[in-house]
């Protein structure tokens, strides 16, 4: 009787860890999706791209993820509204565009990036407009941008705050060159590799974690999204010679997926965690029942 009330205890304490931990992990779904821009309606603030691909990723037991862009089912036409209506001034119809949306295909996209590159191993951006964070692949030129978004902790909701700032860094090849704070609507460029190259930073609008305010530890809601805008020009020699429309492909180029880690590449999404907490409060009732049924 004792060791089937001690088993009890233990299924008990194990289901209640989880439901304290699940809130944690209560974040939306971001799907990815690549294709040619087919309309652009800035009446309407929508985005239109055809017969997109949706990247994912494989994990191996061993080894590095193997990350991959797919044809979606069916391969028809998704639109969403725009992030922020600088997107009208950087997408034309026929543009490649990266586009990420929240909670599931199309609908509202967070994020939009303009690719240059004619394989698919030499898909570069050039523009974001939206979230940074959500964009699995490099900037082009070698450039990254990291962002970092500091909460307003009188102006929070569940989980998010009213971003009052944004702490922006610059990378070159890997190292650090230039780092800035804007407040919404701030904006800077950077252009110190004397190559005729550049990056424009806009800080349009965004959220913060509320986390770190006091009070706000482990409640359970929807990550934080912010609005950028990101823009590089091609140093003098690229925009003379394209050297990324040659039509030879060397041995070294045949790659078949892509595995290019970037600073602005975002964590797989992870589905709603809300529904655990629910299940796990009906195992622990169930349990609780059974074990006072052993007792009698």
């Amino acid at each position: 009787m004792k060791k089937q009330m001690v088993v009890c205890g233990v299924f008990i304490a194990a289901l209640a860890l989880c439901w304290v931990i699940a809130p944690v992990s209560a974040v939306i779904l971001e799907v990815t999706y690549k294709g040619p821009v087919s309309t652009v309606n800035e009446a309407k603030n929508t985005l239109t791209i055809n017969t997109p691909e949706q990247y994912g990723c494989d994990y191996p037991a061993t080894g590095a993820p193997v990350c991959s862009w797919k044809p979606s089912s069916p391969p028809s036409a998704l639109t969403g509204t725009v992030p922020d209506a600088a997107a009208f001034a950087v997408f034309r119809s026929g543009d490649t565009a990266v586009a990420t949306s929240l909670g599931g295909a199309g609908g509202q996209w967070i994020t939009l990036s303009k690719l240059v590159g004619s394989r698919p191993n030499e898909a570069f951006v050039t523009d974001i407009v939206g979230d940074p964070r959500s964009v699995p692949l490099p900037l082009v030129e070698d450039y990254a941008v990291v962002t970092e978004t500091v909460p307003d902790c009188t102006r929070c909701t569940g989980t998010v705050c009213t971003a009052s700032q944004a702490k922006v860094a610059v990378k070159s090849t890997g190292s650090m060159v230039f780092e800035q704070t804007l407040a919404p609507g701030g904006t800077f460029t950077f252009n110190g590799k004397n190559d005729g190259s550049s990056v424009t930073v806009t800080f349009v609008k965004g959220e913060a974690a509320a986390q770190v305010c006091p009070g706000k530890g482990g409640m359970t809601g929807p990550q934080p999204i912010s609005a950028f805008s990101i823009h590089v020009v091609l140093p003098i020699s690229a925009q003379q010679t394209n050297i990324r429309t040659a039509t030879t492909t060397r041995p070294d180029e045949a790659q078949p997926t892509l595995q290019i880690p970037s600073a602005n590449a975002t964590p797989v999404p992870t589905k709603s965690g809300v529904v655990l907490p629910a299940i796990a409060i009906g195992a622990l009732a169930l349990l609780s029942l059974l074990c006072a049924g052993m007792r009698r």
